[in-house]
């Protein structure tokens, strides 16, 4: 598990040092993380990801757009937490997968700078935190 962490890292800080991505990096991804990669590389194509930071703080989270027909949109931090409802269980509870796709979505449109950039008021920010 370390081990694999460590190459999702490296790919990661590689994707983030040019903003683009290589058929190799992603199929690195792809057999690290599996059907999550998959789906998050679409979310990602449909532009489902928005980051909200706070001003003046520049503290700053993930607004992810889920794939069901309800779509869903479920806050998380890209390396830590989810609160849609794989994340809980394949990730915390099973221990089944490292991240959900969305966790994937943030982490892959941010290293690509492809997120919708949202600036709210740090007392916003504050309340959908709260929210968590």
């Amino acid at each position: 598990m370390k081990s694999t962490i460590m190459v999702a890292e490296a790919v990661w800080k590689s994707i983030e040092s040019t903003h683009s991505v290589t058929d190799d990096q992603l199929e690195i991804l792809n057999f690290l993380f599996g059907k999550n990669f998959e789906r998050a590389t679409r979310i990602v194509d449909q532009r489902g990801v928005k980051k909200l930071s706070g001003d003046p703080s520049g503290r700053s989270i993930f607004q992810v757009v889920g794939e069901s027909r309800k779509r869903e949109e479920y806050l998380c931090f890209a390396e830590h937490y989810c609160g849609c409802y794989s994340f809980f269980y394949d990730v915390v509870s099973r221990g089944e997968q490292l991240c959900c796709k969305h966790q994937l979505a943030a982490r892959l449109a941010a290293s690509l700078g492809s997120c919708v950039e949202i600036k709210l008021p740090d007392e916003e920010l504050a309340i959908l935190l709260s929210n968590l």
